[in-house]
């Protein structure tokens, strides 16, 4: 079943901005995303996070604590309608592995949006809060930063701003690797973030699921180590209903790829879709995680079974600089 839904999003929200992971490479494109934000009503709020260096390692923004504290609020704080990460790297891990997921109400979901590295995030999220996510692109990266009439923004805020008109995704110029229709709920993300996750208390098993995989600049020898595991995970494929293959850019030779996608998951009984637009250095598609859904591979085309968000509330979030909410 569907986890639970956050409402969308609508003119006059307050949403956190924020890094849980490495820093934003261009406070200008970062700047770019936020007016980007603007021009369609929201009120972002940037964390300091989103600002912060590598004061530990230069590939993390800020100290763990920092970043644990920064997602922990904004979880939390009834005023942040929705959580945008500002762009992915590496260190969502070291996040969890400080997140005071007892300060977090689960009873009152918000959306949080972020791919990449941001998958171990939307995982968690799914795991300790029951809460459907968002894979989708993020603030400083991605066509996000290019303004309101870039594809990946747009297709974002339709589903943020009235999620009632997305009931399907579809797919040009994807393949049937292996025919037939499945329904299950979707997962997945980031593959070398998922298989990270194998062990922890915020894995999510993939029995019934739609599980969408992904990744970038990885040796083909490194996306074969992963899949194997994911094939040796204990349990971990194990009832999984379909498989939905997104971007692959550059990680090697892309017959290779091709060939080692097809070696590794075309032998499980289940429909797979490949060549899908989600995931990196394209136009990017949101994928919803949590949500019921159905696959059809020969028609490239994947159906909501339940709305994805909920409809947004009647009242905007209030400013945080009024001191109210």
């Amino acid at each position: 079943m569907t986890l639970v839904r956050p409402p969308g999003l609508k003119p006059g929200d307050t949403v956190a901005v924020l890094c849980a992971s490495s820093p934003v490479l261009s406070q200008e494109h970062l700047e770019s995303g936020l007016r980007a934000m603007e021009s369609v009503g929201l009120k972002p709020e940037v964390f300091g996070t989103a600002r912060a260096t590598g004061s530990v390692y230069e590939y993390l923004a800020g100290t763990d604590a920092e970043r644990a504290a920064d997602l922990t609020r904004a979880l939390s704080d009834p005023k942040y309608a929705g959580v945008f990460l500002a762009c992915g790297g590496y260190g969502s891990q070291r996040t969890l592995e400080l997140l005071d997921w007892n300060r977090i109400d689960a009873a009152r979901p918000k959306v949080v949006v972020g791919y990449s590295d941001v998958t171990a995030v939307l995982e968690a999220v799914a795991v300790k809060l029951g809460w459907v996510s968002l894979f989708g692109p993020m603030v400083a990266c991605g066509g996000f930063w290019q303004g309101p009439d870039e594809y990946d923004f747009r297709e974002l805020m339709k589903l943020l701003f009235t999620p009632s008109s997305v009931k399907q995704l579809t797919f040009p110029g994807s393949r049937a690797m292996v025919s037939g229709v499945a329904e299950g709920l979707t997962l997945g993300g980031t593959a070398t973030l998922i298989a990270a996750n194998f062990g922890t208390d915020t894995s999510y098993p993939a029995r019934d699921a739609i599980l969408f995989l992904e990744d970038v600049d990885e040796l083909p020898f490194r996306l074969d180590r992963v899949f194997t595991q994911f094939r040796r995970a204990k349990g971990y494929l194990e009832g999984v209903r379909g498989i939905i293959l997104g971007t692959f850019t550059e990680c090697g030779d892309p017959e290779h790829i091709e060939a080692l996608l097809t070696e590794r998951f075309s032998d499980l009984g289940v429909p797979v879709l490949a060549g899908v637009n989600i995931g990196h250095n394209c136009e990017m598609q949101t994928y919803p995680v949590g949500v019921r859904a159905r696959l059809d591979a020969d028609a490239g085309t994947l159906t909501f079974l339940d709305q994805v968000l909920a409809e947004p509330t009647a009242e905007p979030t209030a400013d945080p600089r009024s001191g109210q909410g």
